[in-house]
């Protein structure tokens, strides 16, 4: 899969492209990430790319010509999957992550100050994605958050691709306890099923508590669990 990133800090990206999964991923040459700076595409004498809002407000907006600029020296002309990260989108999930994490190329847009001029999503043609209900600073992190989640589902990138299989949202159940070595740590034990060597009494105690914790957590996403299943 090929990432491209569009912001006006590059440098944000630096720890997390160098470290963990997602450098292992470009070591493999499963995931291509470029990192282009809008800013260089700016026309304006004093390299600025935020303009007042019109019709008022407070804040700066970001101007859609370094943007559009920018976009067009990417895709060449070529439709890409282009996404803006933004508070207005709709609402990233592990089903989307699975559904992009198919695509072979995307583009994401980094907004930053107050925004960005609506004409620049309309031309690029991008649409929009939330990883929440709050507002931040700029794109940077939220764009981080979902290349992350996406990687996870990209064949090679994982060393053990059966993990994503039993982790939280999957069959909109959150993910139960887990544990490991000692046996008991500051007087807490784990659970004698784990170390029973039964294995379809391990498996249902894993789903019995993953029932527990969603349905107390997020009735939300248990109330789809039983519409479901």
């Amino acid at each position: 899969m090929k990432i491209t990133i569009l912001t006006l800090f590059p440098e944000m990206f630096s720890g997390f492209l160098s470290n963990s999964i997602i450098k292992r991923a470009i070591a493999k040459n499963v995931v291509e990430i470029s990192i282009v700076n809008i800013r260089d595409y700016t026309k304006q004498k004093s390299n600025s790319v935020d303009d007042y809002v019109y019709g008022g407000g407070s804040g700066m907006l970001m101007m859609a010509q370094p943007i559009v600029d920018c976009y067009k020296s990417i895709t060449k002309s070529k439709k890409v999957s282009t996404y803006y990260l933004s508070p207005k989108g709709k609402l990233f999930s592990q089903e989307m992550a699975v559904e992009l994490s198919k695509l072979d190329e995307i583009v994401f847009l980094c907004g930053h100050y107050e925004g960005v001029d609506e004409r620049a999503i309309e031309i690029i043609g991008a649409k929009s994605i939330s990883i929440g209900d709050y507002v931040l600073t700029g794109g940077e992190l939220p764009c981080m958050i979902i290349i992350d989640a996406i990687a996870r589902f990209i064949k090679g990138v994982l060393s053990n691709e059966e993990s994503t299989l039993d982790e939280s949202f999957r069959n909109y159940l959150l993910e139960y306890p887990q544990y490991t070595r000692p046996y008991e740590y500051e007087g807490l034990k784990v659970p004698d099923i784990l170390i029973s060597g039964d294995h379809e009494k391990v498996k249902k105690w894993r789903l019995d508590k993953s029932i527990e914790i969603t349905k107390a957590c997020r009735p939300d996403l248990y109330k789809k669990y039983l519409e479901n299943n």
